[in-house]
């Protein structure tokens, strides 16, 4: 059984777009599993059709607008280079409504509903595949795994929208009486997960390079702190999957490829930059095409 296993990396999903095309494409590798964390999730379902333009489109004209409809931090551009900062305003609008996060993300919601129609969740449930969602549950402290056969249809929306919350950034999602967050805070890479789940080989898309590439610039104020402080949560988190996985691979006699990033496409992946992200698509698929080329 062959699983596509995609990690969480905001903005960078692109590259895992490009990489996946090329080995559904090229490789013409038939997958019976697609997982999916954070970032990951949001690509999954396009994939397992073979709906492969269809998510390029709607990754390359993602836009902060697309996914939130309160902002906590504005994009601005530095010396060539696209920054962030914090939207006060807007964070103090959402204490004020009662909310537990700096910004909301119901916007993502609703495009979830444009871009996988019912007719697509029919078409999921009807396929021979699985595709599995990783969410984490604060309220038990656990990470779960949502599949597309055991859900409804707006259940699995729910599911694909909370895998990618990223809070405190974005909206905390009480569901089934528990709250609910992005599936990277508790499992960034679910190789563990598809071993379990009976894969016999794996293609792992693991959105960060393989190994420590840059250090951080000093944080200029405290959301800067806090997004460098979850991000190091998030490294290391994404680290022990890898190393765990690949244990469990060697004791399964599962064979496990690992598709890095071979460069930092980023130092902050909640900013969705048109071009970039179609220029990390494209890199995904050259990626992809040299790691297969045979060695000399």
């Amino acid at each position: 059984m062959r699983a596509l296993v995609i990690s969480g990396g905001g903005s960078k999903g692109a590259f895992a777009g490009g990489v996946a095309q090329y080995l559904i494409e090229h490789q013409k590798h038939q997958y019976d599993m697609f997982l999916g964390t954070s970032t990951g999730s949001l690509l999954v379902s396009h994939l397992a059709l073979g709906k492969l333009d269809e998510i390029y489109h709607a990754y390359t004209n993602v836009s902060h607008r697309s996914i939130f409809d309160n902002s906590p931090f504005l994009v601005y551009d530095h010396k060539g280079t696209q920054k962030i900062k914090m939207h006060h305003w807007n964070i103090l609008k959402n204490f004020l409504r009662g909310k537990k996060t700096f910004g909301e993300s119901n916007n993502l919601r609703r495009l979830l509903a444009r871009e996988i129609p019912r007719a697509m969740f029919a078409e999921l449930q009807k396929a021979s595949k699985e595709i599995v969602i990783c969410v984490s549950n604060l309220s038990l402290n656990t990470v779960e795994f949502k599949s597309v056969q055991e859900v409804s249809y707006e259940d699995y929306l729910d599911w694909i929208w909370i895998s990618c919350n990223y809070v405190p950034f974005m909206s905390l999602v009480i569901k089934n009486k528990y709250e609910y967050a992005d599936g990277g805070l508790g499992c960034v890479v679910a190789i563990e997960e598809a071993i379990r789940r009976g894969a016999t080989h794996i293609d792992a898309i693991v959105l960060t390079t393989a190994t420590q590439q840059f250090n951080r610039m000093r944080s200029r104020n405290a959301f800067d702190l806090l997004g460098a402080t979850f991000s190091f949560m998030l490294d290391r988190i994404e680290r022990q999957n890898i190393k765990i996985g690949s244990l469990e691979a060697q004791q399964n006699n599962c064979t496990l490829a690992l598709y890095h990033t071979p460069r930092v496409l980023t130092t902050n992946s909640l900013i969705f930059n048109r071009k970039e992200m179609e220029q990390w698509w494209q890199e995904g698929v050259q990626y992809a095409h040299k790691k297969h080329l045979p060695a000399n």
